[in-house]
């Protein structure tokens, strides 16, 4: 049986886009495969931020921190079209739920991680007289304001430009393209799937399942399906409101002291996020009116400017879905960390990964790759060109003009 791929990745969110790209970038042959479009779940409904994750601190995740702040740095680098850095402002009040020592204490441990030293880790207690260039803060009961940096990036631009790399270095996409179902034989993997209304096969020497909220759908039709570690859909919304606070980022508490962004974005207003359980299919993800209320009612508690607007007034909102441990705690302490599981430590043929950041998706890649050695080394990876079915070379032709 000849082997079309070295790999097949499902899903096109910035996990799949990221793992393809890794593995073209080793020359190894890969095709990604995506039922929607790049980008178009959770990697596009994101809070556009690329960061280390500073609330991540209160719950011990520092190895995550830090590697957040790593690729948070290599992003600034080489990506600087599409990601930035912004000053983020943190207001303390007398009801506040973190005193300002405490908020102090979390950023000087933040600019540990990020490297003392470098431009990134400076942060700054504002003096009194500069409150008034904070537009429209409430001032009532402000005890302080805090400065630091982190970067916002457009979630679904640099989704896109990750899969434009992973083709640039030969990969390929079927797009649409759905899985039937996927058999691990002696060779490798057998994969069915439907594109252009037929359905094809072809054979691979490993698949990655990178299907975010699908994860364990694309499971069920693998066979062996892998034992995914417990988890939880959480739903999360933002809403975009019809003004600009300028250039700025504020880092707040609402009425249940969960922490929410109000974010600068395209001369408007970004405020998210939520969390909720969600149940039932991915696709039917929307906010909801309670939602919407929520993020208005908070930014209205701390922004003047803010109090004329009604719901009605929202520009646009939607939904995302994060994929998290199961557990009985608040989605604010779970881990972020990416799970990741395999049929076969000694010879892996198919890898799922669920959870994981926008943030740190070279690093989630790099640990995919590690784990798929094994079965490279078994075999020579596969350094031609292939030649895609029918179906795979017209999506595959459509999805280069990104």
């Amino acid at each position: 049986m000849s082997t079309d791929f070295d790999v097949l990745v499902v899903g096109a969110g910035i996990l799949g886009a990221g793992t393809a790209e890794a593995l073209a970038k080793e020359r190894h042959s890969v095709v990604i495969l995506e039922q929607l479009g790049i980008a178009a779940a959770t990697s596009s409904r994101s809070s556009k931020l690329i960061h280390g994750g500073l609330r991540y601190l209160e719950s011990g995740q520092f190895r995550l921190v830090y590697e957040c702040l790593r690729e948070r740095h290599w992003l600034l680098e080489n990506k600087p079209q599409l990601v930035r850095m912004v000053p983020f402002y943190i207001p303390i009040y007398r009801d506040s739920k973190r005193p300002p020592w405490m908020v102090r204490l979390g950023l000087s441990l933040y600019a540990l991680l990020s490297g003392i030293g470098s431009e990134a880790s400076r942060f700054r207690a504002l003096p009194k007289s500069e409150w008034d260039t904070l537009p429209g803060l409430k001032q009532e009961d402000l005890l302080a304001v805090f400065r630091y940096y982190d970067a916002q990036t457009d979630d679904a631009a640099l989704t896109r430009d990750v899969v434009a790399s992973a083709i640039a270095h030969g990969a390929q996409i079927i797009c649409p393209g759905s899985l039937v179902g996927a058999e691990v034989t002696e060779e490798g993997v057998r994969v069915d799937y439907v594109a252009d209304g037929k359905l094809n096969t072809l054979h691979t020497r490993a698949l990655v399942n990178c299907s975010g909220p699908w994860v364990a759908t694309t499971n069920t039709r693998c066979s062996p399906s892998l034992t995914l570690p417990p988890i939880d859909l959480v739903a999360g919304t933002h809403i975009l409101l019809p003004l600009s606070l300028g250039n700025k980022i504020f880092y707040v508490e609402a009425e249940d002291h969960r922490a929410v962004f109000v974010m600068s974005w395209q001369d408007k207003t970004l405020v998210g996020t939520t969390e909720r359980p969600f149940f039932g299919d991915p696709r039917e993800v929307v906010p909801t009116m309670e939602e919407e209320a929520y993020l208005l009612r908070t930014v209205q508690q701390y922004f003047s400017q803010t109090r004329s607007l009604q719901v009605e007034d929202i520009c646009d909102s939607y939904a995302g879905l994060r994929v998290l441990p199961e557990a009985e705690k608040s989605p604010f302490a779970r881990s972020r960390e990416s799970m990741i599981c395999c049929d076969n430590e000694r010879n892996p043929r198919i890898l799922a990964v669920a959870g994981g950041k926008l943030t740190s998706y070279r690093a989630t890649a790099r640990k995919i790759l590690k784990k798929l050695e094994p079965t490279f080394q078994a075999g020579q990876p596969i350094t031609t060109k292939n030649t895609p079915t029918k179906s795979e070379d017209s999506s595959s032709e459509r999805e280069r003009n990104i």
